[in-house]
């Protein structure tokens, strides 16, 4: 391919149009210099604050040089794609309601990274049927990949004080994907922070986990610690968790840029199962074949069953401590002693003593 033969700007424009009937809400282009955010990537891997996510450190700094991680990278498309379910119950209300399980808004639909990276795919395969053949590379999630600098560097948007990027016109509730070129594009440019001096996430975070502009502690966060660790969930924040049972969105509901977050438009990522207001007891009750049908092509499944019951044990625990004499819980948990693992087991001895606890107050 012979970039002096083709209109760059042009051609931008034209993935931008490509990418919008591909289904993506935006694309931007970086360039590969990510090199201000080393640093603080170090610093926060020093104070361990990945916790047991130890791919984190191994992968060291090759997240933040894309050229060692695909050789002869010139340029990174930026891609962003809305995923808010339609049609789902309110995330306050189902919050309010311990009878009740929450799962993160992004996981209640079609596995993310199956629906993005296929899209990002096919975008790279509409510029090789207008330009020719080309070196590229896609990654949703899936590789060291700092994409929340590759965002800001393009413009998708910018890091918010919860280190999610935040877009004036979006909000935050959208996903990231990214296309590894190997020729020059004219890059966009990055967008003025606009969080100011509000704290909102911040102050709202059930664990505190965010302990400084940007910097989460992810061994405090209830997303790390619902889905990436596999660990005995702390005793410390078992109460905080309420009836959150994969990942959480406290930070995103509280943020007012999201006031301008819209529907996503894809019917891949509509709930599923009634898993936007399930109820904690009808899901304790699932078996293994029954977790694998109702998660199949779902990220919910990457966790297993067992870390499944492992969070609704804990979510159960917190209902039966605000509803003393909630026998159908207690019946629920007492049912699964002995019957899945020594991890489980504990959870549920702890959810037994809140029952225990609550009735002599």
């Amino acid at each position: 391919m012979d970039t002096q033969l083709i209109d760059l700007n042009q051609l931008k424009n034209q993935i931008h149009a490509w990418a919008i009937e591909l289904g993506f809400d935006d694309v931007r282009v970086a360039d590969t210099d990510l090199s201000r955010y080393e640093q603080g990537y170090l610093d926060w891997i020093a104070q361990n604050y990945h916790g047991t996510m130890a791919y984190m450190a191994t992968h060291g700094l090759k997240r933040f040089r894309p050229q060692e991680l695909v050789p002869g990278t010139r340029r990174v498309l930026s891609v962003r794609k809305n995923y808010f379910p339609p049609d789902v119950h309110g995330p306050r209300d189902v919050l309010q309601n311990p009878q009740l399980g929450y799962i993160s808004r992004y996981a209640l639909g079609r596995d993310y990274h199956k629906v993005l990276r296929g899209n990002v795919q096919k975008l790279a395969e509409r510029i090789i049927q207008e330009i020719g053949g080309f070196g590229y590379r896609a990654f949703v999630d899936s590789a060291p990949v700092y994409e929340t600098g590759l965002a800001e560097k393009s413009g998708i948007g910018w890091k918010g004080k919860h280190s999610l990027v935040l877009n004036r016109e979006a909000g935050s509730w959208f996903f990231l994907g990214e296309l590894f070129i190997d020729f020059d594009l004219p890059v966009d440019e990055p967008i003025v922070p606009h969080c100011g001096s509000c704290t909102a996430c911040i102050t709202v975070c059930p664990t505190q986990a965010i302990i400084a502009d940007g910097v989460v502690d992810a061994r405090r966060c209830i997303s790390y610690i619902t889905i990436e660790s596999a660990e005995d969930i702390p005793e410390a924040f078992r109460a905080d968790m309420g009836n959150r049972i994969y990942g959480c969105d406290d930070c995103q509901l509280a943020c007012p840029w999201n006031r301008f977050a819209k529907i996503a438009a894809d019917a891949d990522f509509r709930a599923r199962h009634g898993l936007d207001a399930p109820s904690l007891i009808e899901l304790f009750g699932w078996d293994e074949a029954t977790f694998l049908v109702r998660t199949e092509g779902m990220a919910i499944r990457r966790i297993g069953w067992q870390r499944w019951l492992r969070n609704i044990a804990v979510a159960l625990g917190n209902l039966v401590r605000s509803q003393p004499g909630h026998s159908a819980a207690v019946l629920a948990l007492k049912a699964r002693q002995g019957q899945v693992s020594e991890q489980l087991d504990r959870h549920i001895a702890w959810a037994l003593t809140q029952a225990a606890l609550a009735q002599k107050i």
